[in-house]
């Protein structure tokens, strides 16, 4: 006989600590070990109580969910976290998934996708709902994952400057034609038509400070 999946919940609101415990206490296979109501305690309890896997909620007062993924990463704790928040966008689940979270599940999923999720979470498998699954196939294919290369970024920055093409092949010592394919390339990996937008975008991205 197999032993019980044990999971630590984390989340701000007691109503839904209370409501997940109840669902995974009510269901065979499952122990819940303990709570926790921000990503501090998460990685305090984790500590401690040694889960199978870590049900974490993402935008909490007193310590986020991403953090405390970095932090249990760091520390090479045994628990597989499976992120269980209202929020899908882009900004949420790049970084909790690149932070180390086996999966992630949205609130509304029904009670048995929860389970399944749990169940494979704590077998090392990836979980991810339809809808970040498709974000995430989108991010990766989205122009501007690629990185610059050296000569690229040089090239941006005299864009930035204001340097024309001309001025630009005279001081990298280079071509018009290849400081025109530079560009080509840049503008492609950076999702962008002009010089303007690249210079835009790559402010934005923080490419450009990073030349200072």
């Amino acid at each position: 006989m197999t032993s019980d999946i044990s999971v630590l919940i984390v989340d701000d609101h007691p109503v839904v600590r209370d409501g997940l415990r109840g669902m995974f206490e009510s269901a065979p296979g499952f122990t819940v070990l303990g709570e926790a109501s921000d990503g501090v305690e998460a990685v305090e309890r984790a500590a401690v109580l040694d889960p199978d896997v870590i049900l974490m909620d993402l935008r909490m007062p007193g310590g986020g969910g991403v953090d405390a993924i970095r932090e249990l990463t760091r520390r090479a704790a045994r628990a597989k976290v499976l992120v269980l928040t209202t929020y899908d966008t882009d900004s949420d689940t790049l970084p909790a998934i690149e932070a180390g979270a086996t999966g992630y599940l949205l609130k509304d999923a029904p009670r048995d996708e929860l389970f399944t999720a749990v169940r494979a979470a704590a077998a090392g498998r990836t979980v991810l709902s339809p809808a970040v699954a498709s974000r995430l196939v989108s991010a990766v294919r989205a122009p501007g994952n690629e990185p610059l290369s050296a000569r690229e970024r040089e090239v941006l920055a005299l864009v930035a400057r204001g340097t024309s093409n001309r001025e630009i092949a005279r001081e990298l010592f280079i071509s018009e034609a290849t400081v025109k394919t530079h560009l080509t390339h840049l503008y492609a990996k950076l999702g962008v038509n002009d010089r303007a937008a690249a210079v835009a975008t790559a402010y934005q991205r923080g490419i450009l400070g990073q030349l200072g």
